[in-house]
């Protein structure tokens, strides 16, 4: 019986401290505000900063407007720069800042030539004042631009 007692107590510790985590954890859960712009990709340069030709090292710069939605109206506009990594995968790592109406929302992550990514947001300013959660960038089937789709967690 003296050994039973011992376990049972190191149990029942073990079941509370689960709960409180559990319950720290759905307690701490954000609510993501969408915001979802296309970019229309106008301005974009390469500057080629290696051996000629698409190389790691390359920059690409662009400021470009932001359309809602729709892609009718325009929504605020952009500016950023990436870095080539790799050729073979296609990738850019890149960081930009979006002005929108009431403030601004910065992201970095990968960008990649032929498929869609996810980007963190790093940060705001304004309206968005810090600001975290992701960005899903997704090309338009049409190669025009870009959605742009916020998920801010509040």
């Amino acid at each position: 019986m003296r050994k039973v007692l011992p376990i049972a107590a190191v149990a029942a510790t073990m079941v509370l401290v689960a709960g409180f985590v559990a319950h720290a954890g759905a307690s701490h859960r954000r609510e993501a505000t969408v915001i979802h712009v296309v970019e229309h990709a106008t301005t974009d340069l390469v500057i080629d900063t290696g051996p000629t030709g698409d190389s790691s090292g390359d920059l690409l710069t662009f400021a470009n407007d932001l359309y809602d939605e729709t892609n009718v109206d325009k929504a605020g506009h952009d500016q950023g720069d990436c870095i080539r990594i790799n050729t073979t995968d296609g990738s850019w790592e890149c960081r930009w800042i979006n002005f929108l109406k009431g403030g601004a929302i910065t992201v970095e992550g990968p960008f990649f030539d032929s498929h869609d990514s996810v980007l963190v947001i790093t940060g705001g300013r304004g309206t968005y004042k810090g600001a975290s959660g992701s960005m899903e960038l997704k090309v338009l089937p049409d190669g025009s631009g870009y959605d742009f789709i916020f998920h801010i967690l509040a």
